[in-house]
C-alpha cells in the first residue's frame, strides 16, 4: 500500500486515493466545517463518477482543485488598471478586450515597467526598432519613443494590437483572430505569413491558427517554439483572472 494511502483516514478519501494523493492530502490538513464540505464534494464527485466512468474523473478532480491552482492579478498590475483600460477604450472603443491586453502585459513584462529582456523593454516590451517605427506612424497619438513609460507603453501595445487585429480579417473564429494578433505581435507578422503559406501547402485551414497554423515551422526550432506558446499562454493561462476587469476573448482551446 503506498505511503500516502496509509495516512488518508477519512473512509471517503480511500476512495479517492487512486485518483491523485492532491485529494488525500486535502483531507488530512481539512478540519472543522471545511471537512464537512470537503467530504459532501467528495461524495457527490464520488457518485458522479460512477455513472460516468473513468473517462470524466481526471475532469472532475481538476475542478476540485483549480482554485488551488488559479493565479490571481498581482498586486503590481493593479495601478496600471485604469490607465490600461483608458488606452485600450480609446483605441477599440467602449468593448475593448481588455482582459486580453492585460494578460498580454501580465505575460511579456509581469507588469513591471522597467523590465528589460535581450532584445525588448518596458511594460509592453517593444523591441527598439517596433517603437521607433509605432511612434513615426502614430506620432500625433504617441508623441516621441517612450517604451519604459508606463502610459506610452500601455498605448502604443493597444494600438499596435489594433493595427495588427485589422489585418487579420479572415480568422475563421475570433480567438483565432486574436491568436494571429499576438503571433505577429511576438514574432512578426512576415514569419507570420510564411507560417500561413506553409499551413496552406500541407493542406491545413490557414484560417484557424491552433491544430493548423501553429504546427507548421518556418523558422528556427526555438523561434517557433517560443511563438507557438504565447498565444496560448495569453488567451488560455493569462486571461481569465482578468475578465474582471472587462471584456476578453473566449476560446475553447486547451493550455497545452
Amino acid at each position: 500500500m503506498p505511503r500516502h494511502q496509509k495516512r488518508c483516514k477519512n473512509p471517503f478519501c480511500k476512495d479517492f486515493v487512486a485518483k491523485g494523493e492532491p485529494i488525500c492530502v486535502a483531507c488530512r490538513v481539512a478540519g472543522g466545517a471545511g471537512m464537512a464540505l470537503l467530504i459532501a464534494l467528495l461524495t457527490l464527485a464520488k457518485l458522479v463518477l460512477e455513472v460516468v466512468k473513468a473517462v470524466t474523473a481526471p475532469a472532475i478532480i481538476l475542478v476540485i482543485a483549480s482554485p488551488v491552482c488559479a493565479q490571481p492579478i498581482p498586486r503590481a498590475a493593479l495601478q496600471y488598471q485604469r490607465p490600461l483600460i483608458a488606452n485600450a477604450r480609446a483605441v477599440w472603443g467602449l468593448n475593448a478586450p481588455i482582459a486580453v491586453m492585460a494578460a498580454q502585459v501580465h505575460q511579456e513584462s509581469g507588469w513591471r515597467p522597467d523590465a528589460k529582456s535581450a532584445y525588448a523593454g518596458g511594460l509592453a516590451q517593444f523591441t527598439p526598432a517596433t517603437a521607433e517605427w509605432i511612434s513615426a506612424k502614430y506620432t500625433e497619438e504617441l508623441g516621441a519613443n517612450q517604451p519604459f513609460e508606463p502610459a506610452w507603453a500601455l498605448r502604443a501595445l493597444a494600438r499596435y494590437d489594433k493595427f495588427l487585429y485589422d489585418r487579420q480579417s479572415r480568422a475563421a473564429t475570433p480567438c483565432d483572430r486574436w491568436a494571429f494578433t499576438l503571433s505577429s505581435y511576438n514574432g512578426g507578422e512576415g514569419w507570420l505569413t510564411k507560417q500561413k503559406a506553409a499551413t496552406t501547402r500541407a493542406g491545413d485551414d490557414a484560417t484557424r491558427w491552433f491544430r493548423h497554423v501553429e504546427q507548421h515551422r518556418v523558422r528556427a526550432a526555438w523561434a517557433h517554439d517560443e511563438n507557438v506558446a504565447y498565444p496560448r499562454a495569453i488567451l488560455v493561462r493569462r486571461q481569465p483572472p482578468y475578465r474582471a476587469w472587462g471584456p476578453g476573448v473566449d476560446c475553447d482551446v486547451e493550455l497545452g
